[in-house]
């Protein structure tokens, strides 16, 4: 294992977290368990493969001075192999409980420490015994979503999976580098410019649109208070396809619309009302290549957009939603205004380390809540013998934003993970009754 720089995005999660606002992802998973000691036996088990894992060990450390291969790493950070890992820093079992989401909720407050690998592992055993759970907690500038996905993989139990394909690593270049290849080089630079400068444009042009408007609902936003809660929902999968085969357009278009059903649901259920309600929702996209290996860090775009919370009608919902979505996908993930992470890459790591604070503010102008989905393996994991049966992943809250919604289908199962602020949603399970009855409301209307 060698030491290598945080790419601009990694860099960027990295700056913008404070006490009150952690940038860690998380997964909550459930295991069956095969024996009343099978939580702790997991927790051994779990810090054991980990010091074998290369990713784990890993730590970020804060580059203060010029690096002699690249000047411009001034106030960067790097990331780079710990020799003294010590994996039961990392791996605790807790006091069994009856309620996993509860402890979780506790568990997502708490940063990660910043001199030590950015991870952690939490077992938490069930009270009854016949269960446990398992909180993988990654920080944003460790791994991105797919990236967390392999490292917690990694100890699983053993799988029989196809090797990914590496990736042809190309040799280190002088200052110049080839300059046969300058002119192609310079085309791409100024093909970037451009495309910085029309994500900047759509950025502005969406922050002026949130002004003028349709509304948001001040359920989603809120001053941070360092307080988080999270609530699970399982959903039978073949019911989402009901509803995409009756209607069209594809599984995460019936998954983001089931978000906006259960926001208006929710929202007039307390009160707040949803008429003229339209919060604008950012959508991750992943630009990393399935089954192909990629450095470590973050390879994220996104694409933005109004959710239709102030439509009464289902399918009505659902038709917006998915055409809101063809429109990005026509566009790509190059452009607009969720592309928004792609203009990392053009700020310098000291712009990074200054504007971090700045940066993580501004989210709040910029959108309105977190929609997510978290790909998983359609082969059943395991952990010592013990099946898991149940994964909620658990997106970051942006700063100044109360509710975060992330997806994932497993074995036949949607996992909706919801994260709040806990003191701005002290409702959080109305939110996840009210996702349950969007789907049932959806397919009553796809019946003819």
């Amino acid at each position: 294992m060698t030491s290598d720089l945080l790419a601009p995005l990694d860099l960027a999660f990295w700056n913008i977290e404070s006490a009150d606002h952690p940038m860690h992802l998380a997964a909550l998973g459930v295991f069956t368990a095969n024996s009343p000691t099978a939580g702790a036996h997991a927790a051994d088990l779990l810090a054991a493969r980990a010091a074998a894992v290369p990713g784990l060990r890993m730590r970020i450390r804060d580059v203060w001075f010029p690096d002699v291969r690249l000047p411009l790493a001034f106030g960067g950070a790097t990331r780079e192999p710990v020799a003294d890992f010590e994996p039961f820093h990392h791996v605790r079992l807790h006091a069994p409980t009856a309620d996993f989401h509860a402890v979780a909720g506790r568990l997502m407050e708490r940063p990660l420490e910043r001199g030590r690998p950015p991870w952690e592992a939490h077992v938490l055993p069930g009270e009854d015994g016949t269960s446990f759970a398992v909180l993988f907690k990654f920080h944003h500038a460790l791994a991105d979503g797919l990236r967390a996905l392999t490292l917690a993989a990694a100890v699983m139990d053993p799988m029989d999976m196809p090797a990914p394909r590496p990736r042809p690593v190309e040799p280190p270049r002088g200052l110049l580098g080839d300059v046969r290849k300058l002119p192609d080089l310079l085309r791409g630079r100024l093909s970037d410019l451009g495309r910085a400068l029309d994500i900047g444009a759509a950025v502005a042009r969406t922050t002026l649109d949130a002004t003028l408007g349709a509304r948001s609902s001040a359920a989603l936003t809120s001053e941070p208070s360092g307080t988080r809660r999270t609530v699970g929902v399982a959903l039978d999968l073949d019911e989402v396809h009901r509803i995409r085969k009756t209607v069209g357009g594809t599984v995460n278009d019936v998954l983001i619309a089931v978000v906006a059903g259960a926001l208006r649901r929710w929202l007039d259920e307390r009160g707040d009302g949803s008429d003229g309600v339209a919060p604008r929702a950012l959508i991750p996209v992943s630009k990393r290549r399935p089954r192909t290996a990629h450095p470590q860090g973050n390879r994220l775009s996104g694409y933005l957009m109004k959710l239709p919370v102030d439509d009464p009608d289902p399918l009505g919902r659902l038709r917006t939603v998915r055409t809101a979505m063809d429109r990005n996908k026509d566009a790509g993930p190059n452009r607009g205004a969720g592309a928004v992470a792609l203009l990392a890459d053009h700020v310098p790591p000291l712009g990074h380390r200054l504007g971090g604070p700045l940066v993580s503010q501004a989210a709040r102008l910029w959108f309105d809540i977190l929609v997510t989905s978290v790909p998983l393996p359609s082969l059943g994991l395991q952990l010592g013998g013990c099946p898991l049966t149940e994964v909620y992943p658990l997106a970051p809250l942006a700063y100044g934003q109360s509710l975060a919604v992330a997806v994932s289908t497993y074995r036949g199962r949607v996992h909706y993970g919801l994260v709040a602020d806990a003191e701005a949603v002290p409702d959080l399970e109305l939110l996840g009754k009210a996702v349950t009855r969007e789907v049932e409301d959806l397919v009553a209307a796809c019946v003819p």
